[in-house]
């Protein structure tokens, strides 16, 4: 057994079983690496994909268990590599983040400047999804660290450290009607049709809790996984907007946002990252420049922690910024 093959099946059943496109991306041939499938599987005794002629088609249940050691040994290998490159060049390598939308657009910008320019000769990836994909980059090692509000939770294998408390705001266009109201309430709100995220994106998960909690039904008519689409409808006149308090800005003058602290709960966004995983210097200070109050040692202690409970302990006490 060879750490290529064990890299081979990894890749490809990260790359939907598409042979070609794990080679293009490996910068090697199709049919070295179906070779190589092969003689793993001969030396195993047992197959790791399903097959319909020459194209493999599902991962085997002795695949998956096979599959999920892989990941372990290449994330191990992984570690390896950067424990060697922190001693050899601590300012030097890469960093995947995935994030939302919204984070990307909105809060991360300074962050982002201010380590590229501490860190010039580190490689700064963005990958950019929902939260349940950005949830399952992190966990499979494509990305280093997952910054959302939702999703995170449902992965055990994830180290998750509060950032900051946010809330949302009611989105109008000038002159309209909620814009005479002297203070707002969801029976308001729920008068109109509604253009807010996308189920699972940016805290949406509260905005349907108070409206369940308060009996009431909103006509969602658009939703949308992006901040600025959503601004885009509720320019149009689909109708009103609710979105994250960051994203609304200078650019948006044309627009009124009605403070909506007093209707939802606010949302806590968090950063994560897998057990196990080795944090290199310039790691730990791209935490603290996004959450100053996540010192080194903090995180650490996150790191080690044994169970989620432990962590959410080492932050209960925190008093959490407010974006």
């Amino acid at each position: 057994m060879k750490l290529q093959q064990l890299r081979y099946i990894w890749e490809v059943a990260h790359h939907e079983l598409n042979v070609s496109a794990t080679a293009q991306s490996l910068y090697t041939s199709q049919p070295g690496i179906s070779k190589q499938i092969r003689l793993l599987e001969d030396e195993l005794g047992v197959e790791i994909f399903a097959r319909s002629g020459k194209h493999l088609t599902r991962v085997t249940p002795a695949g998956e268990a096979i599959l999920k050691t892989a990941g372990e040994i290449m994330r191990k290998v992984e570690n390896i590599k950067q424990v060697a490159q922190e001693f050899n060049n601590d300012k030097k390598g890469n960093l995947a983040v995935a994030t939302t939308h919204t984070q990307a657009r909105y809060a991360l910008p300074p962050v982002i400047k201010l380590f590229i320019s501490r860190y010039p000769e580190v490689s700064l990836h963005m990958h950019q999804g929902t939260p349940m994909q950005i949830s399952e980059m992190a966990a499979d090692g494509t990305a280093d660290f997952a910054i959302a509000t939702e999703a995170l939770e449902l992965f055990s294998d994830l180290v998750m450290m509060p950032v900051y408390r946010w809330n949302r705001c009611v989105l109008v266009p000038k002159g309209h009607p909620l814009c005479q109201v002297d203070q707002l309430e969801l029976d308001d709100v729920a008068k109109y049709p509604i253009v807010t995220y996308v189920f699972g994106f940016t805290g949406r998960s509260k905005l349907d809790e108070a409206f369940m909690e308060k009996g009431l039904s909103p006509k969602v008519v658009f939703t949308a996984a992006d901040a600025d689409v959503i601004k885009t409808y509720v320019r149009l006149g689909l109708g009103i907007g609710i979105v994250a308090d960051m994203a609304v800005d200078g650019e948006d003058e044309d627009l009124v946002a009605l403070d909506a602290s007093r209707l939802f709960e606010p949302s806590v966004t968090k950063i994560g990252f897998r057990k196990g995983i080795f944090l290199r210097g310039f790691m730990f200070d791209f935490i603290q420049q996004f959450a100053p109050h996540l010192t080194r040692e903090l995180v650490e202690q996150a790191a080690h922690a044994t169970s989620r409970a432990e962590v959410d302990a080492l932050f209960s006490s925190l008093e959490l910024p407010v974006y």
